[in-house]
């Protein structure tokens, strides 16, 4: 590793690095238009809640839309959607398992015989295992791959950051202050990687009242002022909603219909394809 590595391997001019890893391209029979990674500096936050209801959205609108569930330890993405078809491969390619609506999703929990069955890997197969589902899964034509990446800022996310060629992120976080620090440093580490933030998410927000009051269980957000330093956009203020998280627990994500998610999908579509 060369000194003062930043572990960004694009364009760097130092040769014969130990460290330098390659951009993956997918393979002949996948033809992916954008790629988005969705991270959160920490746990906790609803990264893969968001994931799923960005992807109903924009499959919703006739975007062919797939997930690669990158948080190998914790994988939640197939419960979201209802699926329990596990990974199917012709000896060549993985194929992704759909939902209802025809999300493709490939993700770790499709591999194990029982889903609540821990994988105890250390980071560097963690790392790989996210780097085959990329390059040998046939994801056909796609207009968007949203990539849930494992929480923090570690070795799985820096793989694939690393590995991985995206249009942008979106970072999701909740109100708490001492989510500051967390999200500063995800940004950062996306800064650091020359990948674009597309903009930021703050889930659970607040809890609307039967008459319509804001009510703020964590406290008033200052995630505004604090991206504001970065010249980043607040996506969406997504609300805690009894009837979201039933839906999820029942595999019943493409079913949950949300203004916010309405408004950040638009945004995606409009930045990333302009007038197309």
């Amino acid at each position: 590793m060369a000194e003062n590595c930043n572990h960004n391997c694009e364009g760097c001019s130092v040769e014969n690095c130990s460290s330098r890893i390659e951009k993956l391209t997918a393979n002949v029979n996948s033809h992916i238009k954008h790629t988005i990674g969705i991270i959160s500096g920490k746990g906790g936050v609803g990264k893969s809640l968001v994931t799923s209801l960005i992807a109903a959205s924009l499959n919703n609108s006739k975007k062919n839309t797939a997930i690669l569930d990158a948080d190998i330890t914790g994988p939640s993405i197939p419960k979201a959607f209802g699926i329990k078809e596990k990974v199917f491969s012709d000896g060549t390619y993985l194929y992704p398992s759909y939902s209802k609506n025809h999300v493709g999703v490939m993700s770790a929990s499709m591999l194990l015989e029982n889903e609540e069955d821990p994988i105890i890997w250390r980071g560097v197969l963690l790392g790989n295992l996210v780097k085959q589902f990329y390059t040998e899964t046939n994801w056909g034509i796609l207009d968007y791959l949203l990539i849930d990446m494992p929480p923090g800022t570690g070795d799985v996310a820096l793989t694939t950051f690393q590995s991985i060629p995206m249009d942008g992120i979106i970072v999701v976080t909740t109100p708490q202050s001492l989510v500051k620090q967390i999200v500063v440093k995800a940004i950062k580490m996306a800064n650091e990687m020359n990948i674009p933030v597309l903009g930021v998410v703050e889930n659970m927000s607040y809890v609307e009242s039967n008459s319509g009051e804001k009510i703020y269980v964590f406290g008033k957000s200052n995630t505004e002022e604090i991206i504001k330093e970065f010249g980043l956009k607040l996506l969406a203020r997504i609300p805690l909603k009894e009837n979201t998280s039933f839906k999820v627990d029942q595999g019943l994500v493409e079913e949950v219909k949300l203004d916010e998610m309405e408004r950040i999908k638009d945004y995606l579509i409009s930045s990333l394809e302009g007038d197309k």
